[in-house]
């Protein structure tokens, strides 16, 4: 275990923060979530949470059992559920003493040197307030990329890499990457060597699987970042992957 206090980016994907059927919230689940986080944060940790969610928590609103197949309606959940979803993260975390702040970001923002640098500038402002907690989603009303494919996978990748993080946390709904006997590999050091094992199923109300999970790691790990792919279900997920203990997939650099 290390003492080194790390800035963590944390992405929660949409399967750990609805309920099922998938068209609500799981306020007890982000409840945990968030005090986990908090945690950290108390630790002297810097965290950064990367959220899906916001068109699982639209869907309701919208009177859909099921996400839509088409774009526009799918940024209209996005839109309507983006609100709903910050409010909570609101109310959560300042049972902790903690803030949040909303980043709305598109791969376009990371490709334009001036709004990376812009975006980059930001979050560094907002690393210095202690007691604040910024949350990134994709601009879901307006960008299609992650909606269409990736739960924001490749977006936590980029967001680690744009913030200088130490350390990327993958929370998703199953343990981390299987093999073939559905046995949790605990480490990884070549991305490339374990491709074979990845599937790409999606959710019903979320897309990704664990290719986009792969890619996101090979991604941070090209930039000397480790990441963790670890289940959202299991507590103390997230103080175990920072401490360097077990918990999901560990892909470093390290062997």
């Amino acid at each position: 275990m290390s003492d080194k206090r790390k800035r963590i980016v944390i992405k929660f994907g949409t399967g750990i923060l609805t309920k099922s059927p998938g068209n609500t919230l799981n306020t007890a689940q982000l409840r945990r979530l968030t005090g986990e986080v908090a945690d950290l944060v108390a630790a002297g940790h810097q965290c950064l949470v990367v959220s899906s969610g916001a068109v699982g928590a639209g869907l309701m609103l919208m009177g859909l059992e099921e996400r839509p197949s088409d774009l526009p309606s799918i940024q209209a959940c996005a839109a309507i559920g983006q609100s709903r979803l910050m409010r909570h993260y609101e109310t959560l975390f300042q049972r902790h003493g903690l803030h949040v702040a909303q980043l709305l970001l598109s791969h376009q923002d990371i490709d334009s040197r001036t709004r990376y640098q812009n975006a980059r500038n930001t979050l560094e402002r907002l690393f210095r307030f202690r007691t604040v907690v910024p949350i990134i989603n994709e601009n879901d009303p307006v960008a299609v990329e992650e909606l269409r494919f990736g739960d924001n996978d490749r977006l936590s990748a980029e967001v680690a890499i744009l913030s200088d993080a130490d350390l990327l946390i993958m929370l998703t709904s199953v343990q981390g990457l299987l093999d073939e006997e559905n046995r949790l590999i605990s480490k990884v050091t070549d991305v490339e060597a374990v491709s074979h094992l990845a599937r790409s199923e999606t959710g019903a109300f979320s897309r990704g699987g664990m290719v986009t999970k792969l890619q996101a790691a090979k991604m941070a790990l090209q930039a000397g970042i480790t990441s963790v792919i670890a289940s959202g279900f299991e507590p103390g997920n997230m103080a175990a992957a920072t401490e360097g203990k077990p918990a999901g997939t560990r892909f470093t650099g390290v062997e």
